[in-house]
């Protein structure tokens, strides 16, 4: 009787202990966020078709056909993927995952939140790139560290991630750490160097400016446990749709590419995006 009354007691504690609200993981992520955006300056300046003409065709029409001449300049990003496909490992199913992302523009920087369950269990994980220092912590249950991996690796994947972004924010586009190289009328090539560190990539676009892909040879696949390898990895776009006068893609995928052949495992339709 009192085992019974024990085993219920503890199962009613496990169920309150995941339904309040409170995580040390989300509220780190909440810290780190607010310090970011508390140290960014505010711009009154507005994109200009005079300070564009340095850059490559393609990518100077993105700006015209998305519709940022005379937009004003954002400090960073805030996406917002409802239900996206996430696949954890190549040897795991497929989940849905809420997952949101700030990318800053002045310094680059980025921090991504993931919020899921795995069997029933909130997981949630923290994907970094601040101040130099690449990061990706997982929690299970809100208390249990799966996985917590550094190192240069991830310094490099991770600002590589800033770089894929660079004209979905493009204030980034425009800082002085991003070197831009024209290639043809639909593709472009961009480096970006941050605390001694330099990563790069190939831009596509449409024939009418919109950007479709970001592609890069730079980004490493960091597993649970620290081992690594550089794998070519893309980020397609697609599904453009206007918010605010600014055309935005919907869809977002990123991709693996190994030699076996091609694995989307970030697939994110249901989008919100906002400038601040």
């Amino acid at each position: 009787m009192w085992i019974i009354l024990s085993v219920t007691v503890l199962i009613i504690l496990i169920v309150a202990y995941f339904q309040v609200p409170f995580s040390p993981l989300k509220s780190g992520f909440k810290k780190t966020i607010q310090t970011q955006a508390s140290g960014s300056k505010e711009s009154s300046e507005v994109f200009t078709a005079q300070e564009i003409e340095k850059l490559p065709v393609p990518v100077r029409k993105y700006f015209e056909t998305c519709g940022f001449i005379g937009k004003p300049k954002m400090s960073y990003m805030k996406a917002f993927f409802k239900n996206a496909d996430f696949l954890m490992s190549a040897d795991k199913p497929k989940s849905k995952i809420d997952y949101t992302v700030y990318t800053f523009s002045e310094t680059p920087a980025r921090c991504a939140l993931i919020e899921t369950k795995m069997f029933g269990i909130p997981f949630q994980g923290v994907d970094s790139y601040v101040n130099g220092k690449g990061g990706m912590k997982g929690v299970l249950a809100k208390a249990i560290t799966l996985f917590n991996e550094t190192g240069e690796q991830l310094d490099s994947g991770n600002l590589v991630n800033v770089l894929s972004e660079c004209l979905i924010v493009p204030s980034i586009a425009l800082q002085d750490y991003i070197v831009w190289t024209a290639v043809d009328d639909t593709h472009a090539q961009a480096a970006i160097t941050f605390y001694g560190i330099t990563v790069s990539g190939l831009f596509t676009f449409s024939e009418t400016g919109e950007l479709m892909s970001f592609t890069t040879n730079d980004r490493w696949e960091v597993e649970p446990g620290g081992a690594s390898k550089q794998i070519p990895w893309s980020v397609a776009l697609s599904d453009y749709s206007e918010n605010n006068g600014i055309r935005q893609p919907m869809n977002f995928k990123a991709i693996w590419h190994y030699a076996k052949g091609d694995s989307v495992y970030f697939d994110g339709s249901n989008i919100s995006i906002d400038y601040y």
